[in-house]
């Protein structure tokens, strides 16, 4: 009978396992798997280094921050595989997760030589490309409570106050650990909980950057939720209504895991002498195992039944997960971004003029208001652009792909016969010309905002330079390209003229000299030279203008008018640069004005290898302690009749341009780019 019974027992433990492995079946585990990277082979030499580089990955028990990283082969087959542990996570149990994501991606992208799959306490990632010191954003895997908050609106409130915190403290981790998380108390007694963690491998502004785009995925997907999870490859953001993180553990990086002596072994049970309730226990026993077994296939058919109703139900993903892929390579999303016509339509009133902002010069910008009740700007392309469908959704990916708290987002836009619209955030607050210029508005921008926009259209920038897979020249940054949202917050406008770079592409010529005088380099103005130091001239222009509320053109120096370049450096140079500050400004942060001066004049330097880089710049303004060259004197080229503000459209050649670096006008209609016809000139206009 005894042996019955273990028979019994083992038979259900199977059962049991059988029911586990069937469970996998409603698996949610987020994953992401490169379908556009080409597969390999079995038993192929990439397939046997990424299965030394796993098998491997987590030997080194010396490791006790939860970040791993191994690479196996040379090129074309090596292998780069990363791994990363919540930072609140044990080694042990860290280590555990990792394995078991290894076993995890191979039953979810077999063959596939790029996969990243998520767990709850860990990340799993590898690639035939370098990973470390990259940034990738091209991928974002959201998750959502489908529970909205009790009080969405002190809920909103709090999770603000704490993601500003997270996103200043996760970046500063260091190279070992880049985790921030806490817990803050909103209106009513309101509780958010967050973690915010990037791979440690990242640059401080990397990581910051990630955060940020992860951070502008929320209003989407998320909006008044109990909780969400926001992944992508070098980052994630995750915050709840309950406490989800181990305090104990993320006081202090991880700790060595403790050695134990094994514990004696324990002494058999003592026997128990046979009755005659033998026969009772079996029937117990069986009874037991009958009970559970039927339970046990009521849930299997239950599981089933689950997962051919998710199968049938594939074009319906499930709430609580959405994927959205993010590749600036990548144009056959483009359909995920379109909307018809008539939804635009309606959001606009059928673009009433009482919804209309403004007439732009390749289009109408009205007012919107999709039914989730998202304030939107739509820009309606005049129908003689002469762009092609293709192209204009080339573009549209281009910019769909931009993700970042500094840029304006574009949300959609519908290609419906003659009919081409874009679709945009809405901003509150419209440009900072209209701020910056105006002698009433110019006091509501108090130093500590005027800084916070000079910092963000900095990091910005930085994110078009170095945080993509290809650099963006934006080619046209002005007050007016500079948006500002209702708390005041900067955002990049206009890529209608933006070029993309190769990694390793420094320069770039052009015949089509198109920008606005008063903000363009030296050598592209006169010669079509263009790289990411064209951006920085034009970066010290506008900071320059920002600290002293006067145009670049037109600045009054008593009785004569000069343009802002030349008095910025004669102040510099005779030691009057307070002149220079606007008088609206509380004199108490002098120091911190003097200073952006001198930041302002070393990103207009004359030599293009003289000015720094935008992530020097952000450094620069981020740090006291990262000390300033001295400046040169800048080129002073723009002293001409021609309206400095007014847009070009202008073609340069030999024939037509002399030593002074004249330029020949050409018919603006004529010479406009593709990229034009779908810019945000005039988004918000006067």
């Amino acid at each position: 009978m005894l042996m019955i019974t273990r028979i019994l027992i083992l038979l259900f433990i199977f059962i049991i396992i059988n029911l586990i492995t069937l469970s996998i079946c409603q698996d949610l585990t987020p994953s992401f798997c490169n379908d556009n990277n080409a597969n390999f082979s079995i038993n192929s030499t990439y397939h046997r280094n990424l299965d030394n580089a796993l098998s491997s990955l987590t030997d080194d028990t010396s490791i006790t921050y939860g970040f791993y990283s191994h690479s196996i082969g040379q090129t074309p087959n090596q292998v780069n595989v990363i791994a990363l542990c919540r930072g609140d996570v044990e080694p042990n149990e860290c280590r555990s997760c990792i394995n078991d994501s290894i076993t995890r991606v191979r039953e979810k992208c077999p063959n596939k030589k790029v996969a990243t799959i998520w767990f709850e306490y860990c990340m799993l990632r590898y690639s035939n490309m370098t990973i470390l010191g990259n940034l990738d954003i091209t991928v974002a895997v959201t998750l959502r409570n489908s529970e909205n908050a009790w009080n969405v609106t002190g809920f909103k409130l709090g999770l603000d106050q704490l993601i500003n915190q997270l996103i200043n403290d996760a970046p500063k981790g260091g190279s070992l650990r880049k985790y921030a998380s806490n817990g803050t108390n909103g209106p009513t007694f309101t509780t958010v909980y967050g973690i915010m963690q990037c791979t440690p491998d990242l640059s401080q502004n990397q990581c910051y950057n990630c955060l940020n785009s992860a951070m502008s995925i929320i209003p989407n997907c998320c909006d008044g939720k109990r909780g969400a999870r926001i992944l992508l490859p070098s980052c994630n953001i995750r915050y709840e209504d309950n406490k989800l993180f181990n305090d104990t553990v993320i006081i202090a990086p991880f700790a060595p895991p403790p050695t134990q002596s094994q514990p004696p072994p324990l002494s058999p049970p003592p026997q128990q002498k046979s009755s005659g309730n033998g026969s009772n226990t079996t029937i117990i026993v069986i009874i037991t195992f009958v009970g559970s077994t039927s339970l046990v296939i009521v849930v299997v058919v239950f599981v089933c039944v689950f997962k051919r109703r998710k199968r049938n139900q594939k074009q319906h993903p499930p709430e609580n997960l959405v994927y959205m892929e993010r590749d600036i390579d990548e144009t056959s999303t483009v359909d995920s971004f379109q909307y018809s016509f008539g939804v635009i339509k309606t959001a606009t009133k059928d673009f009433s003029e009482n919804n209309k902002l403004g007439q732009g010069g390749f289009g109408s910008v009205y007012k919107g208001k999709l039914q989730n009740g998202q304030d939107i700007a739509v820009k309606r392309l005049s129908r003689d652009s002469g762009q092609g469908e293709q192209e204009f959704k080339n573009e549209v990916v281009l910019l769909a792909r931009l993700q970042h708290r500094n840029l304006v987002r574009l949300i959609g836009f519908s290609l419906e016969g003659p009919e081409r619209l874009l679709m945009y955030e809405f901003v509150e607050n419209a440009s900072l010309d209209q701020f910056i210029f105006d002698p009433t508005k110019r006091a509501m921008l108090d130093w500590e905002r005027r800084y916070k926009i000079i910092e963000g259209v900095a990091r910005g920038l930085l994110y078009l330079h170095e945080d993509l897979p290809l650099k963006i020249i934006h080619r046209d940054l002005k007050a007016s390209n500079v948006l500002l949202d209702a708390e005041m917050n900067p955002k990049i406008a206009d890529f209608g003229m933006a070029r993309l770079f190769a990694d390793d592409q420094t320069q770039g010529n052009t015949s089509r000299i198109a920008g606005t005088y008063g903000y363009m380099a030296p050598e592209y103005a006169m010669h079509g030279q263009f790289s990411v130091k064209s951006d920085v001239f034009s970066f010290g222009v506008l900071l320059l203008e920002i600290v002293t509320g006067k145009k670049n053109h037109t600045f009054q120096n008593g009785v004569m008018t000069e343009d802002l370049l030349s008095h910025a450096w004669k102040s510099w140079r005779d030691r009057t640069v307070t002149s220079l500050i606007d008088r609206t400004l509380c004199t108490t942060s002098v120091p911190d004005m003097i200073r952006c001066v001198h930041i302002g004049l070393l990103c207009v330097q004359e030599e293009v290898n003289n000015r720094p880089t935008m992530a020097l710049v952000v450094l620069m303004l981020g740090s006291l302690s990262v000390s300033l060259l001295v400046p040169t004197e800048p080129a002073f080229f723009l002293h001409s009749r021609t309206n400095p503000e007014k847009p070009l459209f202008e073609e340069y050649t030999s024939s037509t341009s002399g030593p002074s670096g004249q330029l020949k006008n050409k018919s603006r209609s004529s010479q406009r780019s593709i990229a034009s016809d779908i810019s945000m000139n005039d988004l918000y206009p006067n």
